[in-house]
């Protein structure tokens, strides 16, 4: 299996920018697509980007434009860029590796917390 781990979450105010980072192990990652997700308190976890794995991205209509997805397949690692963030934006933020129908892999999360 694949063994995911998120970083770079933290508590930032509205406008601000992070970088959150997924480390994976155990394979590499180059024919994998890699998303991440998130999850607001009370809500359901909703899909926020893909990177497919000729490089293609993919973003829901409410971060598109201020969050960029990339990934390092030389360093197993998929990240997220995020700017102009709004206080809708927190939530813990996962990511997940997708290969075929023999991997579906999660991390453990990282929390973000934006304040107005």
């Amino acid at each position: 299996q694949v063994q995911l781990v998120e970083s770079g979450g933290g508590s930032v105010q509205a406008g601000g920018s992070l970088r959150l980072s997924c480390v994976a192990s155990g394979i590499g990652i180059r024919p994998f697509s890699l998303l991440w997700y998130r999850q607001a308190p009370g809500r359901q976890r909703e899909w926020v980007a893909t990177i497919t794995s000729d490089g293609s991205t993919n973003y829901v209509d409410s971060v598109e434009g201020r969050f960029t997805i990339s990934r390092d397949n030389a360093k197993n690692t998929v990240y997220l860029q995020m700017s102009s963030l709004k206080p809708e934006d927190t939530g813990v933020y996962y990511c997940n590796a997708r290969f075929l129908l023999a991997y579906d892999s999660w991390g453990q999360g990282t929390q973000v917390t934006v304040s107005s």
